[in-house]
């Protein structure tokens, strides 16, 4: 039993490198929503809750390096989305389990020159509102699957480009970089033999929440040199079974470097 969701593991990915960020979830007032109160207390994530009758709860079933997702989620919410001071804050990470907060705190972040990062595989909805409003979007093997004409990926393509860098987990075994002006740099998965992938779930989220924070930590440090950070934190991901046991440190981050020679 452990916490998941995009934006929920990418904050608690965040939290674990070492830069604690607040996080807007449903909450419901049951066993599952108290778990995961004592879950976020456990790594000082300030939860601002947005109150649901039912905790979201998904079965995943890896098998192969795949896996298969049963969810039940409670997307009629009782309140409107928390309002927060932004003072202070340095960048925004969003999902697309909750569009209408997605698409207020997205635009409040576009206007003060926050850096806003996308991931599309929550999307419930139209992205063009919210990818509108963004600056850094990302969209995992599963959304862009769904959208698989090439005018749509071009679309999402330009929407992101135009508005600063995306990180594309398209291919299963690859993600790419794209900064303005356009340009596609390629980061190739790095060579972990398959037989040492236990669990790939949560490990796109991984990769945001760990790109978020060399961006935060390093600010100096170009896309590119955040993706290939990001790129070893998913590698350690994938090799453990389960969320939290995922989550990397600094340390685990370098380990994987070192073992696989990785060099920008």
């Amino acid at each position: 039993m452990s916490f998941g969701g995009n934006a929920v593991t990418a904050a608690f990915c965040c939290a674990k490198l070492g830069i604690v960020p607040d996080l807007i979830a449903t909450v419901a007032n049951d066993w599952l929503g108290r778990m995961f109160q004592d879950m976020s207390a456990k790594y000082g994530i300030s939860i601002h809750p947005r109150k649901v009758n039912s905790s979201s709860l998904s079965f995943i079933m890896p098998k192969d390096g795949k896996r298969a997702i049963v969810r039940c989620r409670d997307d009629e919410h009782i309140h409107p989305f928390p309002l927060l001071n932004l003072g202070g804050c340095r960048a925004l990470h969003i999902d697309g389990h909750q569009p209408d907060a997605a698409i207020h705190y997205a635009k409040l972040c576009r206007e003060a020159g926050i850096l806003t990062s996308l991931d599309g595989g929550g999307l419930r909805t139209t992205p063009t509102s919210s990818w509108n409003s963004s600056t850094s979007p990302s969209s995992p093997n599963g959304y862009a699957s769904r959208w698989t004409s090439s005018r749509m990926r071009c679309w999402i393509i330009s929407k992101a480009a135009a508005a600063g860098s995306v990180a594309s987990p398209w291919a299963s075994a690859a993600c790419s970089g794209m900064t303005r002006p356009v340009a596609v740099r390629a980061l190739p998965a790095l060579p972990i033999p398959r037989d040492r992938v236990l669990d790939t779930n949560g490990a796109g989220d991984v990769f945001h929440g760990a790109y978020v924070y060399s961006y935060l930590s390093y600010p100096g440090k170009s896309w590119h040199e955040h993706f290939d950070f990001a790129r070893a934190a998913s590698t350690y991901k994938i090799q453990r079974l389960g969320n939290e046991a995922g989550l990397p440190t600094l340390a685990d981050i370098d380990a994987v470097k070192r073992e696989f020679s990785v060099s920008v």
